[in-house]
């Protein structure tokens, strides 16, 4: 994944944490999708196949929104995408709760994948205080 980048953006803790997540998120979703791609008994599908798509897109946005608040000089537009940030975290963080309820083998690996949004956490707490 390739952003125009500031040459200190790569080197920040939060931003190699976001990438982390974009890459754990987007392999566990592949392992959940080969699970749930199968229609039920009934012929419905299972619901959760939407939330591994979802956490996918999800971390996909944190790196975007980091570099939008680095980028920006407006305090106001820079908390707006700190709060958009928060959002995507909170939602990524829920979405994973949700999916941990499927029924299938790839729901061992989000408490990982919870765990590290909770790091990522901590260093977006404390990249915050920092701007």
């Amino acid at each position: 994944m390739s952003y125009h980048l500031p040459s200190h953006l790569s080197d920040l803790p939060i931003y190699q944490k976001a990438m982390d997540i974009i890459v754990l998120s987007r392999s566990i979703s592949t392992y959940l999708n080969q699970d749930l791609a199968y229609l039920n008994a009934d012929g419905t599908e299972d619901n959760h196949i939407y939330f591994s798509g979802d956490i996918v897109q999800q971390s996909t946005n944190l790196a975007p929104q980091i570099i939008s608040v680095e980028r920006e000089s407006c305090s106001d537009k820079k908390s707006k995408h700190l709060e958009s940030l928060d959002r995507l975290t909170t939602r990524l963080y829920s979405n994973c709760r949700r999916l941990e309820k499927s029924n299938s083998n790839g729901r061992d690996y989000l408490p990982i994948l919870r765990g590290e949004l909770k790091k990522f956490r901590k260093l977006q707490r404390t990249w915050m205080l920092t701007l």
